[in-house]
């Protein structure tokens, strides 16, 4: 366990609204409140940059460690019992049994899965089927009592090549009774890691005693059957059950042939910790804050973002935080935080907690399960290790190895420096919002790496751009996954990986439509909203966190550009940077009219030089020669600095690398890619809205 870790009710409030702090501490701590201005502790720039600011929280609190209780299981609150010569079957595809697990439990009966067969057990008393159980087979398991003996049996739903994993076995056993009926779990705290399907209780001569259908209410986190019932820490809905035949893709057109729930023992979906105290979000002005914790040697800064007031705005410029993308990386664990990587973070006064170190808290969208599945679910209701300033991702040989959240201070701390006064607002917000959270702004900058979107979002950024709008797309690999979020299941979101793109698993077939909104899922490009629609490059190249540099093309010496490149004289853009080296790096953007780029889009400079380990995206191959668009695979690896006019006055400007802002720091801030992005924001901010 951390020794001392918080987290939040929420990433972002305005002044006067309330964020409840849940906090576990081994001992007695402080809070109080900082604004983050810097969050790279990298030693040979500005590092980390907090200032203490008064709240009215601030103070000494009680010690109280609160534990977390991972594992997605199924609760039926009623008083259930098999009747005598009656039955329990149920439908089950283990995914992992290298360990016996619990699939039903009630009263003293646990019925459990193995890798050497099913089993009933009542206390001391087992019963054993001497057949083999495989992972990913579908099985019937029927458990039949009567006169004080139970009969066991196991039939496999599927071919199973020879092997002998369907049997049958006797031996005493009364029938169960004795209350509420667990699903996926036991009493003792086991968990189950696969699929379970139509359970039932079912008497003498076959009728239904008690049934659930887990084919209805998908969307939901509630069980439905002749005794509701409840889901904990949200397994995987949308999935195919025992009988799905291929014939159908989409769970809403063959509920029937979706009626599995795929439960996961590493699921985490609400901590549940206590409120520890209270925030009243101050008078402040829009920015980026953190509530600090200390307790001797041991602190955690929890972030949130405060907007302005609602329906107001403070500036000209508006920083839209990539919120769901550092919800889709929470907990990304990498499994690089080696012993060389840990003294780095160390000695730089880096954040020591590494998902890596803590799976309690569950891993992100980027992990799997145990059972080898994809994490298509991502919680904010739990600490997040990685949304923390000072965060390390890479041990970077070339500078400090950021991303996401961190990352993104090198953006905001930059226009700090440069007096360029600005709001923040989130994705979430724009979500909820639309584009009317937009109103007022001339000009919206992105971060390094806004990759994940709702439809809301994307519209409302299209619509803003259209009306005059001017955006800044200041990252890469950005509008690039569509995902889900339920208005009944707060504080989640949903991926699903499907046909292309860079993936870390993908989704099995059938298994494209989300469980939170039943739409398709994946990739924004397979959908018809590829991002060079809004932000005229799109993902085209990734290699290692290394940079490299862009180089002017002949349209940025156009007249009608002097503005841009005021005060540059350099061929060579951004050829330094604390993010990989470089300001063209890691994943990299291009323009293609074919996919969305505008026709009056200008290409003003192209990277060049990357190195050998970058290669094109797999959405832009056909085979391992040829391309979508014809060009040789190499050819595109490449990021592309753009310009673009839209209607109304609007515009949008954009870089293609994720690399691009770490570079802005450098050297003081006395670096053509710092002046380059200065002339587009402080002419953008200055243009009226139509």
């Amino acid at each position: 366990m951390v020794a001392l870790i918080g987290y939040l009710d929420r990433l972002s409030a305005r002044p006067g609204e309330g964020i409840a702090v849940k906090v576990s501490s081994e001992t007695d701590y402080t809070a109080d409140l900082v604004r983050i201005a810097h969050a790279d502790p990298y030693p040979e720039g500005p590092g980390l940059v907090l200032e203490e600011v008064s709240a009215g929280f601030a103070g000494t609190y009680p010690a109280r460690v609160q534990e977390v209780v991972t594992g997605s299981y199924g609760v039926i609150d009623a008083d259930l019992a098999v009747p005598e010569g009656g039955c329990i079957r149920v439908l089950v595809q283990p995914g992992l049994l290298a360990q016996p697990q619990p699939v039903l439990a009630l009263g003293e009966m646990v019925l459990r899965v193995s890798a050497l067969g099913a089993s009933i057990e009542a206390g001391a008393v087992k019963v054993q089927v001497a057949a083999v159980m495989l992972e990913r087979v579908w099985y019937e398991l029927v458990a039949t009592f009567a006169e004080g003996r139970v009969r066991l049996s196991q039939r496999a739903l599927q071919t199973s090549w020879g092997v002998v994993d369907s049997g049958m076995a006797e031996g005493a056993g009364a029938a169960p009774s004795g209350g509420r009926l667990l699903i996926a779990a036991d009493k003792a705290g086991g968990r189950f890691d696969g699929r379970i399907e139509a359970p039932a209780l079912l008497d003498e001569a076959g009728a239904v005693v008690a049934a659930w259908d887990f084919s209805s209410g998908i969307d939901t986190d509630a069980i439905f059957g002749t005794h509701p019932g409840r889901l904990v820490n949200l397994p995987t809905r949308g999935v195919r059950g025992a009988f799905w035949d291929g014939s159908e893709m989409d769970w809403k057109h063959a509920p029937g042939q979706y009626g599995a729930i795929h439960f996961h023992a590493d699921d985490l979906y609400d901590a549940k910790w206590e409120t520890s105290f209270e925030v009243v979000v101050p008078a402040l002005r829009s920015g980026i804050y953190g509530v600090r914790l200390r307790a001797g040697v041991h602190s955690d800064i929890i972030p949130f973002f405060v907007l302005p007031a609602k329906g107001t705005t403070t500036a000209r410029v508006a920083y839209l935080a990539a919120t769901f993308t550092y919800q889709a990386y929470a907990n990304h664990a990498r499994f690089n935080f080696d012993a060389p990587f840990r003294a780095r973070a160390r000695d730089w006064g880096a954040t020591p907690n590494n998902p890596q170190d803590h799976p309690q808290f569950g891993a992100s969208t980027y992990n799997r399960h145990p059972d080898g599945t994809g994490i298509s679910l991502s919680s904010l209701r739990r600490p997040i290790l990685n949304l923390r300033p000072g965060f390390l991702t890479f041990h970077d040989t070339r500078g400090s190895g950021l991303r996401h959240f961190s990352a993104d201070s090198h953006l905001t701390y930059w226009m700090e420096c440069e007096g360029q006064a600005f709001d923040v607002i989130t994705d979430h917000d724009l979500h909820r919002e639309g584009v009317a959270l937009l109103d007022g702004y001339a000009c919206v900058l992105t971060g390094s790496h806004p990759e994940y979107h709702t439809r809301e979002t994307l519209d409302a950024l299209e619509a803003y751009t259209g009306s005059g709008g001017r955006l800044c797309y200041l990252g890469g690999n950005g509008f690039y996954w569509r995902i889900a979020v339920s208005p009944s299941i707060a504080d989640v979101l949903e991926v699903r990986r499907t046909e292309g793109g860079i993936r870390a698993w993908d989704a099995a077939p059938g298994e494209a439509y989300h469980q939170l909104d039943g739409q398709y899922g994946g990739l924004w490009r397979r959908l018809g909203r590829a991002p060079q629609r809004l932000g005229g490059v799109g993902f085209s190249s990734q290699g290692l966190f290394e940079g490299s540099y862009y180089r002017r093309l002949a349209a940025s010496h156009d007249p009608a550009f002097a503005w841009m490149f005021e005060g540059i004289e350099d061929e060579i853009i951004g050829d330094f940077g604390v993010s990989g080296g470089g300001a063209a790096g890691f994943e990299l953007d291009r323009a293609d009219a074919r996919l969305g780029s505008a026709p009056n889009l200008v290409i003003l400079a192209r990277s060049e030089a990357h190195q050998a380990h970058y290669v094109a995206v797999p959405e832009e191959l056909l085979s391992h020669v040829n391309t979508v668009t014809g060009e040789a695979p190499r050819d595109l690896i490449r990021a592309e600095i753009v310009y673009f006019e839209t209607q109304n006055g609007g515009a949008v400007f954009a870089v293609g690398s994720i690399t691009f802002c770490g570079s802005l720091l450098w050297n003081g801030r006395d670096n053509n890619v710092s002046r380059l992005l200065g002339n587009v924001v402080r002419r953008f901010a200055a243009g009226a809205r139509a």
